[in-house]
């Protein structure tokens, strides 16, 4: 199969000499053009990780098989277009997350499409329809998690997603969940992971004297709060304000966390190594 301009290739592999002059010499041979390239080595785990964004007409699956035999069967070798993800939001109550990403995505700056948002309260639902995006209440009293999940999953599926975003998605995931959609669901946090874990992280901040608040970007993994970091960010407090005062102006902070966080994730900018990110 053909594949023309606005491809990228993803590589991460063990470290060795010459990794660039092979992958590059392999791509010069098929008459390709990098117009932007990143590489970094983990020193402590002698990783490397490289990023190519590509010009020219090649055909996929021999240019991946030719990279992944010179790079040896441990390579992990894939190839994205820059084409818009598709992406699902889960939801609760909070509106400004959500509200924040649908006026990104309204005015194209998003790079993806929200096809569709799930809620566990309706309260939500008159925001979402006013962008003509469908709206699924899954209600979550009378139920366990599991069969919850199972309706929830249920929706997810026809759609096809690339990506599941946790828009202040106030419930925990259960790993079978989790599983399903690995390294696929983004949530944004109120704090500065990892201070203050869990629930009411603007009570524990106040109670703590903190100085100041963050918001934090990551992949969800089976422990809370605990998964990659994408992105983070802060601003400063001082005693005078109330918890109250914190979560206000913390919501400023997580509108353009998850969005900045986005943005690195839907343009194939970040690899997951361990429970750690490289970020280009």
């Amino acid at each position: 199969m053909k594949t023309s301009s606005g491809s990228i290739l993803l590589i991460d592999c063990q470290d060795k000499p010459g990794l660039i002059f092979e992958v590059t010499k392999i791509l010069a041979e098929r008459g390709l053009n990098i117009t932007k390239t990143d590489e970094y080595v983990d020193q402590t785990t002698n990783h490397f990780f490289m990023r190519a964004e590509l010009a020219g007409e090649f055909n996929r699956e021999s240019l991946l098989n030719d990279v992944r035999e010179s790079l040896g069967p441990e390579s992990n070798v894939q190839l994205t277009n820059k084409a818009k993800k598709r992406v699902v939001a889960l939801v609760t109550k909070e509106h400004h997350a959500i509200g924040d990403l649908l006026i990104r995505h309204h005015s194209g700056e998003l790079d993806a499409e929200i096809i569709a948002v799930i809620g566990n309260h309706r309260v939500l639902e008159d925001l979402v329809s006013k962008f003509d995006i469908p709206f699924h209440y899954v209600d979550h009293k009378g139920i366990d998690r599991t069969e919850h999940e199972q309706k929830i999953i249920q929706i997810i599926e026809p759609y096809q997603p690339d990506y599941l975003v946790l828009a202040k998605y106030m419930r925990i995931l259960n790993p079978t969940f989790v599983a399903q959609f690995k390294h696929r669901i983004v949530n944004i946090h109120h704090s500065f992971l990892p201070a203050f874990i869990g629930a009411n992280p603007y009570r524990q901040a106040f109670n703590r004297g903190v100085k100041i608040i963050g918001a934090t970007a990551h992949f969800v993994t089976d422990n809370l709060d605990e998964g990659p970091i994408i992105h983070q960010d802060i601003i400063e407090v001082n005693h005078r304000d109330s918890t109250r005062d914190m979560a206000r102006a913390g919501k400023d902070v997580e509108k353009i966390v998850l969005a900045s966080a986005l943005k690195l994730v839907f343009q194939d900018r970040v690899f997951i190594h361990g429970n750690k990110t490289v970020v280009f």
